[in-house]
């Protein structure tokens, strides 16, 4: 029969085994999952089993690139502990993890699980580091930038990792916007480029709240449209990149600061993910 990749995932999320472990124990007994559940206990995955209920919300983020910058990865390695999330062995087996993902390139999180690492899965590894600190440990997080100037940027004690893609060639001096632009991502924490990225349901949303509060206010109803306007333009403002003001010089924003240093600079896009969020 065929057994489709939401009941893997279902499956992995019960009992915390590998994800082709997971789509073998349920192939083997024709979807029952029950029945896998005891396969994969039966075949040693009963320390994951144990552990999949339990919340695994430290850990490390790694946001890396490759020697030119044309390839750019944010790796989220989640644990239980904080004491575990900085121990320098497990910081180092997500960064080894990340830069399996900048060599091979995988396009998903399933995909990067089941990568070589040293003649076993990501998955398998991972699973044997669950099993030797006696922690759920699980990938929360994985990403992939291509093309382009990818720059990096991690930040306090690596607990968000930001990447930035621009669109000009790699120099000093663009390297240096893009540091300064991963750096106000990771502040700021927009959640686009610019407008024309916001999807309609957040615009409707915005405009709707912006409708009741001005209603609330005893606003005038043939104002409230304009009003509502008004609020979403503050929203996009605050909440959208090239908008909000550049946090190194407030007199501008990041789209004027882009275009002093290189009219045809462009953020063609960017990756944010913290611990907790």
């Amino acid at each position: 029969m065929s057994i489709s990749a939401a009941d893997v995932n279902k499956l992995r999320q019960m009992t915390g085994a590998g994800l082709m472990d997971c789509k073998k124990a349920l192939t083997e007994t024709s979807g029952d999952f029950d029945a896998a559940v005891d396969l994969l206990r039966a075949k040693g995955a009963k320390i994951s089993a144990k552990r999949a209920d339990r919340e695994a919300s430290e850990g490390a983020i790694i946001a890396a690139t490759n020697s030119n910058g044309t390839v750019g990865v944010i790796v989220q390695l989640n644990c239980e502990t904080d004491f575990v999330g900085k121990n320098e062995g497990f910081v180092g087996l997500a960064t080894k993890i990340a830069s399996k993902a900048i060599d091979s390139k995988p396009a998903s999180l399933e995909s990067l699980l089941a990568l070589d690492f040293d003649g076993i899965t990501v998955q398998t590894r991972i699973d044997e580091e669950m099993a030797k600190i006696g922690e759920k440990i699980e990938i929360g997080n994985y990403t992939i930038l291509e093309g382009g100037n990818v720059v990096s940027y991690i930040h306090g004690a690596n607990r968000l990792g930001v990447l930035v893609s621009l669109s000009e060639p790699a120099s000093d001096a663009i390297t240096a916007v893009g540091k300064d632009l991963a750096m106000q991502i990771a502040a700021m924490n927009p959640i686009a480029i610019d407008e024309s990225e916001v999807s309609q349901d957040v615009i409707d949303r915005e405009l709707a709240v912006g409708r009741e509060q001005a209603l609330s206010e005893g606003k005038p109803e043939n104002m409230v449209d304009k009003i509502a306007q008004g609020k979403l333009g503050k929203f996009f403002k605050e909440s959208t990149l090239l908008k909000q003001d550049f946090v190194k010089d407030g007199s501008k924003t990041v789209e004027q600061m882009l275009k002093d240093v290189n009219p045809n600079l462009k953020v063609k896009a960017f990756s944010r993910f913290q611990l907790g969020a």
